[in-house]
């Protein structure tokens, strides 16, 4: 059987498209949507709509690496946005940051992919079945978002947790099918990867973006500290750790 491979060719339209895991990392923006329309793509809903005069578009990817990468795949499919921003909150590795600070992602990678190559070499790195070729080990951010998120961000009140005023750096963020709640699991995080924050979707985001050249973001506000008291400190900081990103994101939108 002969087999004809098309060079894969992406042509972006003018649209912002903007993803989070669950309702209260997209409900900000969901409700900041003018001309909002709800538009189903194999049954994943998506509002499309304006923010600050830019046509964007919002969706909800579910919670793990699967799901992010199925809606995101559809959403660049659909609606083939010019850039891609994930926002939501995060377990925080980097000793410096507390519940409510925001890390830019400069960086997003897998914690937990480990493969052989066929040539028997231990990579993290996964495949890119469009150019038949590794991934790099870390998928960086697009280079005009991160300096737009930089500006953003030192014009947004970003909301407190307690007294102390949140913080946003920019740095590493991993992905991993693993809600961590594992001082050890934190520190092999920061040692090997050099983490700065920790969740389960943003990776799979990125390489989904990398492998069509959709340039992408991650921004993650921290929730916990993803030790032992993790799940407790998340759900307890969570509204304000998912409006501080999707704030920054709002941000984002109007200055671009």
């Amino acid at each position: 059987m002969n087999t004809t491979h098309q060079p894969h060719t992406y042509e972006p339209s003018s649209v912002i498209a903007i993803l989070g895991a669950f309702g209260a990392e997209v409900q900000l923006l969901r409700q900041a949507l003018q001309n909002a329309q709800e538009v189903l793509v194999q049954g994943v809903c998506f509002y499309t709509g304006t923010l600050h005069g830019r046509a964007v578009v919002v969706g909800q990817t579910g919670i793990g690496k699967v799901n992010a990468a199925v809606t995101t795949a559809l959403m660049v499919h659909s609606f083939e946005p010019k850039q891609l921003i994930f926002t939501g909150i995060a377990g925080g590795v980097n000793d410096g940051l507390h519940p409510g600070d925001i890390v830019i992602g400069q960086q997003v990678g897998h914690h937990d992919y480990h493969a052989i190559t066929f040539q028997g070499v231990p990579t993290r790195q996964t495949y890119n079945f469009l150019s038949n070729e590794l991934n790099p080990d870390f998928f960086p951010a697009d280079v005009e978002l991160l300096q737009k998120a930089l500006e953003a961000s030192q014009a947004v009140e970003f909301q407190a947790v307690g007294e102390r005023v949140p913080v946003c750096v920019v740095g590493t963020i991993v992905s991993g099918d693993l809600f961590v709640s594992s001082t050890e699991k934190v520190n092999q995080l920061r040692d090997v990867f050099g983490a700065d924050a920790t969740e389960m979707e943003g990776a799979a985001v990125a390489q989904v973006c990398h492998q069509w050249g959709v340039p992408h973001l991650v921004i993650r506000s921290v929730s916990d500290r993803a030790d032992a008291q993790a799940s407790e400190i998340m759900f307890s900081n969570l509204d304000i750790a998912a409006q501080n990103s999707a704030k920054l994101t709002l941000k984002i939108i109007e200055i671009l």
